[in-house]
């Protein structure tokens, strides 16, 4: 019986999971169409989407990718990988808004309180919310 719950939530984890990556897509055009210049090179341009990951992390997380990792040696995987269900969630609606700031044209600065903001109003929604208990 612990079995086939544990599989079950594995497999909500998987679909949450897979969603985030899925609408990573709608962040990453943003980044594409709105703050990264024509003429630079790959290099330079990894940097900024591992900029902009990162003020997702730090507004859900509170830390970057590299801090966690630094954290978390021994752990395989990032720390998207090791979220939970409602982090998850959470992210993917991060990224569609900050998607929506920079189209807005709002400094990464502003954007990261407002991300931060919305994560930990949604978070708590979802946390006290008695549908999400009856996925655990």
């Amino acid at each position: 019986m612990k079995s086939i719950e544990n599989d079950r939530l594995n497999a909500e984890w998987n679909l949450h999971r897979t969603i985030s990556k899925i609408n990573y897509q709608i962040h990453t055009d943003a980044i594409k169409e709105h703050i990264i210049p024509i003429s630079i090179t790959k290099e330079h341009s990894a940097h900024i989407f591992a900029g902009e990951a990162d003020v997702l992390n730090v507004a859900l997380f509170g830390k970057t990718a590299k801090q966690w990792r630094e954290e978390n040696t021994k752990v395989e995987g990032n720390i998207r990988d090791h979220a939970t269900l409602e982090q998850l969630l959470v992210l993917a609606n991060l990224e569609s808004l900050n998607a929506e700031f920079i189209k807005m044209g709002l400094q990464q600065s502003t954007r990261l309180l407002k991300l931060n903001q919305t994560a930990i109003n949604q978070l708590s929604m979802i946390l006290g919310n008695k549908q999400t208990k009856k996925l655990k």
